[in-house]
């Protein structure tokens, strides 16, 4: 027996006769004993279980971050320096980040878990002819499964029986009509998923009609299993901050150790006491560790995630938050995620002329339009809609929040909304016109006719394929009544239906009959018009996507529907403009290089499979872009979890999608999206204003001490004052920047460039020149002190007290690497607050005895304070004064 699994059988252009054949099986199915070895043989029909990391070896992992090594060693140094409470609050701060890192991954691979819940647990199959209830995993190839309205498919199917049977596979293939399936073979091999009528996937829920499949693969060969063995072989990529921050780490680690070895050679040269200069070496490289850092990165993600779940956007893995603020294409599903998933009659084609139906969704509000006009519909139009609505099974009901929703097929749905549009109450219809005979629908006959009483005689409703309506006409109803349909009559006709159809609209066309009898239902029929419908966008995703292409992000649709539809969508939202509308039929005769080369003009992706949805957003990776992808099928899983951001549908995505995802919208409104995006980018500015003032801070400190033992000075702080002014730096204002305002124009900006780092030349323009101010600011004021004949410790005093301060000025006007600080200074009330917290710090080190002994600290008279504060405050002017230079564009163009 050949396998099942082998890609090169394309089992839907096989005849149900050769399937039996290929798989030594029969319509009564397999023996007992035959489906037992072969469930030996093949495995049970279920996805493997993912590879399971041991809790301890995700913990063990957490401590290879670079930053995690510094704190640890940043803490035994703080313990060699006799500072216990420094050693404890810097364990407090490993322990959180592992904890939070440990929790993250140990969660991470839940897709595969979801998929596997997904699978149908009960099975209905024939055995040796007699129908049996299994449970689906012990399902084989061979075996025949029975199928019923309501039935998740158990695995894949080549259908051998299918009366009016419909399967819903948006999960995966995104189409959001139920598809009608049929078993005649089908000859084309490159058939996409979605166009394989005779086929029945894993997955999938049959939503009408009955039927019987042949199992032709099952487990992780399945469709399904595709999926699963996709998301095993995916690796997460880093983010653009983890790799920005393990690069400043590794910098800040080399900095620490060359600060350590130069002090201490400096002061061995002088003929200082090894011990001691080794302390106070050790201190300063204490003072380079930027201990909060983690802390700030945690608290700036955890704060903005809880902004943007008031903003309908949940955020499972904390780094994705920043991710977002790089992303410059976002790859969409269109159903769900840009359309709303529910059929709307959007035209019809009624006495020879159109009318627009506007409104969407089960709600039943919009008016008639003809040439752009609103018009009360005429009676034509309310026959036609009368008729389309009596052959409908669906119903609509408001529900206890209000809104309105609707049972059955989508496209009855539709009809019976447009009724209602009309002043038509479809539940009073089927009071007034009770429905006594029905002709059901058929793939074969692809139309549905009811007879309903009227107030004497039956008559009959029918709504079906255009052309086929036709064939049973005689009359055509006219706004002055019945006459005979003219051959040219159903050439004006067809010819609407294939306008309405380029339109991407799905057409039906409708008839009635007075007076008729069962026999004769579907002969002679009144012909009242077309309906055509499509599953509307979404109102606010137009204005996203314009927002978006303002913030220079480029969005771009990948669908499994039908490339006519996506078209017509994507020009609606105003997303197709100048680029090209590609199958994945054409993607699959396209090379790599080729594909590459065509990338950037296409718009839209129709008719995809999953391999062609992780194909194009690793074909966009490889490019450069950081690529955030929407969906919430089972089919979006992969390119989900490839993706640098992957983003589900929270109401209509599956399990599978949100797991696979890092972010889920609570709201299904990819209008959120673009708030996530502003939120990505304020993040990250606020974690580089963070670096900017703390590094700098770091640089004027450094460089003092380093200029004060060149100059053969004695330090000009002791190991308790700099470790002080590195709490105090470190602490309450970095933290503040942390979460400081958004600047107004941060949505109007392009994505930042990864690439580029955390340091543009803004900010190391910035940095360099606030730490090589105070560094020469502070070194100046402490050699005038001493030349004035002030004590030492005096002269320490003010050098500390002025370090302190500068660092306060910086503060403010690190806010914004591009605006004045005169912009809304006082805008982060968290910043004002910390300066105040820390300025009443310092007057207590300086004015209460005790704490005053303890640093060693000189209590200052009224015109130390004055030259101190005038000292200080010089480092605002030089900031502006660079601030200004880049806003003119005078050393090149701003890239930060």
């Amino acid at each position: 027996m050949e396998q099942p699994s082998e890609p090169r059988i394309p089992w839907h252009t096989l005849s149900v006769e050769e399937c039996f054949q290929r798989l030594r099986a029969g319509p009564a199915g397999l023996s007992r004993e035959e489906a037992a070895r072969r469930l030996r043989e093949w495995g049970p029909n279920e996805l493997e279980p993912p590879r399971r990391i041991s809790p301890l070896a995700i913990l063990l992992a957490q401590f290879q971050n670079i930053l995690v090594l510094i704190l640890l060693a940043a803490t035994a140094l703080s313990i060699v320096l006799g500072h216990g409470t420094e050693a404890v609050v810097i364990m407090i701060i490993v322990f959180l980040s592992v904890l939070l890192g440990f929790v993250q991954e140990y969660r991470a691979e839940r897709a595969l878990e979801a998929l596997r819940r997904m699978a149908a647990p009960m099975a209905t199959v024939l055995r040796e002819g007699v129908e049996e209830r299994i449970p689906a995993r012990e399902l084989v190839p061979g075996d025949v499964v029975v199928l019923h309205a309501g039935d998740r498919v158990p695995a894949d199917l080549r259908l051998i029986e299918a009366v009016n049977l419909q399967i819903d596979e948006a999960v995966l293939t995104g189409e959001s009509v139920p598809v009608e399936k049929h078993t005649a073979a089908i000859p084309d091999p490159a058939l996409p998923i979605g166009d394989r009528r005779n086929m029945a996937y894993a997955g999938t829920v049959v939503t009408y009609g009955r039927g019987q499949g042949l199992v032709v693969a099952t487990g992780m060969r399945t469709e399904f299993g595709a999926i699963a063995r996709m998301l095993q072989t995916i690796q997460e990529e880093r983010t653009p901050l983890q790799e920005n921050l393990d690069r400043v780490g590794k910098a800040l680690a080399r900095a620490a150790l060359g600060v350590v070895a130069l002090i201490v050679a400096l002061g061995l040269l002088r003929g200082q006491p090894w011990l001691e200069m080794l302390i106070f070496g050790l201190a300063l490289a204490v003072a380079v560790v930027p201990e909060a850092l983690p802390a700030v990165v945690t608290i700036s993600l955890a704060l903005g995630v809880q902004r943007m779940v008031r903003r309908n956007a949940l955020i499972r893995r904390l780094p994705a938050v920043e991710t977002l603020g790089s992303t410059d294409v976002i790859c969409t599903d269109k159903t769900g995620t840009l359309t709303r998933n529910e059929m709307t009659v959007r035209r019809l084609f009624v006495c020879g002329r159109f009318w627009e139906v506007t409104g969407s969704g089960y709600e039943p509000a919009g008016e008639f339009r003809v040439d752009g006009q609103p018009v009360a519909p005429s009676e034509a139009v309310r026959r036609l809609l009368r008729a389309a609505a009596l052959a409908s099974d669906a119903r609509l009901r408001r529900g206890a929040d209000g809104t309105w929703q609707g049972q059955g097929d989508p496209t009855e749905r539709a009809l019976l909304v447009a009724a209602m549009k009309a002043g038509l109450d479809p539940e009073e219809l089927n009071r007034r016109y009770p429905r006594v005979h029905e002709i059901p629908f058929t793939s074969e006959r692809k139309r549905m006719t009811t007879l309903n009483r009227g107030s004497e005689d039956l008559f009959a409703a029918s709504k079906g394929a255009p052309e086929v309506i036709l064939e049973s006409c005689r009359f055509l109803l006219t706004e002055k009544g019945e006459r005979p349909l003219t051959p040219s009559d159903r050439e004006q006709i067809l010819e609407a239906a294939r306008a309405m159809a380029g339109e991407a609209l799905r057409v039906l066309g409708v008839a009635d009959k007075p007076q008729a009898l069962p026999e004769d239902a579907e002969e002679g029929m009144v012909f009242l018009g077309l309906v055509g419908m499509i599953d509307p966008p979404r109102p606010e995703a137009k204005q996203a996507i314009q927002v978006c292409r303002e913030a220079g992000i480029r969005v771009v649709m990948i669908t499994g529907d039908h490339p006519l539809t996506a078209q017509a969508i994507a020009r609606e939202l105003g997303l197709l403009r100048d680029g090209r509308v590609v199958t994945g039929a054409e993607l699959d005769r396209m090379s790599d290089e080729e594909f590459e080369r065509q990338l950037e003009g296409i718009d839209v992706y129709a008719r995809v499979s999953p391999a062609h949805k992780f194909r194009v957003v690793t074909a966009l990776q490889k490019k450069g872009h950081i690529v955030a992808m929407t969906g919430d099928g089972v089919n979006d899983a992969p390119a989900l979890k490839r993706a640098d951001i992957g983003i589900a549908m929270g109401i209509t995505g599956t399990d599978v999608s949100k797991e696979a995802a890092a972010m889920v919208l609570l709201d299904d409104n990819f209008a959120s999206i673009v708030a996530a995006v502003e939120e990505g980018r304020a993040i990250f500015s606020n974690i580089k204003k963070y670096l900017m003032y703390l590094l700098s801070s770091n640089v004027g400190e450094i460089l003092l001490m380093a200029l004060a033992s060149l100059a053969g000075l004695p330090p000009p702080l002791s190991a308790a004052q700099i470790l002080y002014v590195n709490l105090a730096t470190d602490g309450l204002p970095a933290l503040a920047l942390s979460v400081d305002p958004p600047e107004p124009d941060l949505m109007r900006r392009p994505p930042r460039n990864p690439r580029s780092g955390l340091f543009t030349r803004p900010v190391v323009l910035l940095m360099l020149a606030g730490g090589l101010w105070s560094a020469l600011v502070n070194l100046s004021l402490f050699a005038w002190a001493l030349s004035s004949g002030r004590s030492l410790q005096e002269a320490m005093t003010m050098a500390f007290v002025s370090l302190v301060l500068i660092q306060f000025f910086k503060a403010y006007n690190f806010r914004s690497d591009r605006h004045s600080i005169l912009r809304q200074p006082f805008a982060n009330r968290w910043l004002n607050r910390a300066i105040l917290w820390e300025t009443t710090m310092l007057l207590m080190l300086i004015y209460v005895p005790f704490l005053r002994d303890l640093f060693g600290i000189y209590s200052l008279p009224p015109i130390d304070w004055a030259i101190v504060l005038m000292a200080a405050a010089t480092v605002v002017p030089v900031l502006e004064l660079v601030k200004w230079v880049e806003r003119r564009g005078l050393l090149g163009s701003l890239d930060g």
